[in-house]
């Protein structure tokens, strides 16, 4: 079994990451860390775990841990990826992975220098429902894609939140901006060639609270809105020249409804309708991520591909400083 071990006691450890692991079939959560040991002994009470420990580099340093999750604050992404590496240690980092595109490149030489496994947890890339849209797409199901639109929106204005703090990496486009950008890139193998933007800032914490973006593809174009500041919503939609894909709670199932793929053909009046598991994709992420460090070859989100997308945000704040298009 794979000895986890988990870098703070961040919300998306406590209600996903670590039940997920619990409920998987090839790893253990080892320890758990805080800066505030109480606080890593509580959690580590809670979910049954045997090691607490006081600091970061005090559970990196431990012979009992085979691999890292980290849900640290993103600004803390790269640095402590780095550590991990240096530690010996596999690496599994939320997203977003960085700041900015070009800090992946270090994160990269790394990995290859130490031979570990390093990825970003975007879990939709192993949700079935994303597979199947995959299928889909390159089963020619709707035709040549004409057109993507989609959404991802919570109300959150606490000052104590991560994602209201820009000096920890905060704001909407990094936190859930990544989803329409990501699956878009996915399930069509494409890439965008410029972005262009609208983006309105918070008065007081500075991030980005909204922003709508458009990203040209060629051939198709990639449309959506995101939103710190606005009720919850999330949708995808994938329109072709024969028939269009709809994607219903497309990145967090339960909390925005029931994981669903509709096939739509409007030429012989016919829906098709994919049900999914909604508490899949962590469990799915863990999974495959364990039997890839262990030498098999199970895909993973490569770091290559964390850049890819990294680009796009870096693109699409580029293009709403400017008011124009921003080439990718």
């Amino acid at each position: 079994m794979f000895r986890w071990g988990i870098l703070s006691t961040a919300k998306i450890g406590r209600e996903q990451v670590i039940p997920a692991i619990l409920d998987s079939s090839n790893g253990v959560v080892q320890g758990i860390a805080s800066r505030n040991e109480s606080a890593a002994r509580a959690l580590a009470d809670r979910f049954g775990v045997p090691l607490a420990f006081g600091s970061y580099d005090e559970l990196l340093a431990s012979e009992h841990i085979d691999g890292v999750y980290i849900p640290l604050p993103t600004s803390q992404h790269i640095e402590w990826s780095l550590k991990a590496v240096a530690a010996g240690k596999h690496v599994l980092c939320e997203k977003p992975i960085a700041l900015q595109a070009g800090q992946i490149d270090e994160l990269i030489a790394a990995r290859d220098k130490s031979g570990l496994l390093v990825s970003e947890a975007f879990m939709v890339a192993y949700h079935p429902q994303w597979h199947k849209v995959t299928e889909l797409m390159a089963e020619g199901a709707i035709g040549k894609l004409r057109q993507v639109q989609g959404a991802f929106s919570f109300y959150n204005v606490s000052v104590e939140n991560t994602r209201n703090q820009l000096d920890l990496g905060g704001g909407g486009l990094p936190d859930i901006g990544v989803y329409p950008t990501v699956t878009t890139r996915i399930t069509t193998g494409a890439e965008p060639k410029r972005v262009s933007a609208s983006i309105r800032r918070d008065p007081e914490f500075g991030t980005d609270v909204w922003a709508s973006v458009r990203a040209d593809f060629g051939d198709f174009e990639l449309s959506f809105y995101c939103s710190t500041q606005m009720d919850l919503r999330q949708y995808m939609v994938f329109h072709g020249e024969n028939g269009w894909i709809e994607v219903t709670a497309p990145f967090n199932a339960r909390d925005y409804g029931t994981a669903k793929v509709r096939l739509h053909r409007h030429s012989n009046n016919e829906v098709q309708e994919f049900r999914f598991a909604n508490n899949t994709q962590y469990r799915l992420q863990v999974e495959n991520f364990v039997r890839a460090a262990q030498g098999g070859d199970d895909p993973v989100f490569s770091l290559e591909n964390s850049r890819s997308n990294q680009r796009i945000i870096d693109a699409i704040y580029a293009a709403g400083e400017t008011d124009a298009w921003a080439a990718v």
